[in-house]
């Protein structure tokens, strides 16, 4: 059976029929993930998905195990139609605030697709700044298999990324906690200052920018 949602039988390709029936083909679904770290990028992706794809498993990145998100993004980038993954760095986020910079990391993934969609399936309840016609949905990727599929897709890349910044800022543990604000990466900002990635307006960062403002580069 193909685009069932996880213990429940609900169709995960329900609103993209909905767009496809009105002449809306092809449709991205698009997530993010990154909002609620310290450090690093929010990272987006947009997946389009053809009426007949057959992907098992594909749901939620947040209720699936690293192994299995590494096994179902190879899949999501063979049998997808596009896939595209955009990014906005920590900078540019203190700048702008991270729900603006989440909408804009979004926006750009879809026009970094090789494929023009003529809909969008927007994870959350924030239009993001485009001209396309979209539909947001809460909890989107446990409902529609385009954002299910983007939601993996931009884990994965994310993870990776974080796993690679690890090698250059090893005092905060990023390969371990991606970023995000564990009781471990807490005591190392407040030991350690913050780095170049990190988040320097986000509370649990900010206050510690004056005592240190270190540039570790280890």
């Amino acid at each position: 059976m193909k685009g069932r949602g996880r213990d429940s039988g609900l169709d995960l390709l329900y609103f993209e029929h909905s767009l496809w029936d009105q002449g809306l083909d092809p449709v991205a679904g698009l997530d993010e993930v990154g909002r609620g770290c310290l450090a690093g990028p929010v990272v987006a992706a947009a997946v389009i998905l053809s009426p007949d794809v057959h992907l098992a498993g594909v749901w939620d990145s947040k209720a699936l195990s690293a192994k299995q998100r590494k096994v179902l993004d190879l899949a999501i980038r063979e049998k997808a139609l596009a896939v595209s993954v955009s990014q906005v760095e920590s900078e540019e986020i203190d700048r702008i605030n991270i729900l603006e910079a989440s909408l804009r990391a979004m926006a750009r993934a879809v026009d970094d697709l090789d494929l023009r969609p003529m809909a969008l399936l927007v994870d959350g309840n924030q239009p993001i700044p485009h001209i396309l016609p979209q539909r947001t949905l809460i909890k989107g990727d446990q409902r529609s298999l385009s954002v299910a599929a983007a939601s993996i897709v931009a884990k994965v890349f994310r993870d990776s990324l974080m796993e690679e910044m690890h090698q250059h800022y090893s005092h905060y543990n990023f390969a371990g906690n991606k970023g995000y604000p564990t009781s471990e990466h807490r005591e190392a900002i407040r030991l350690h200052g913050c780095c170049p990635i990190h988040r320097k307006t986000f509370k649990g960062v900010r206050e510690h920018t004056t005592i240190h403002n270190l540039n570790l580069n280890l």
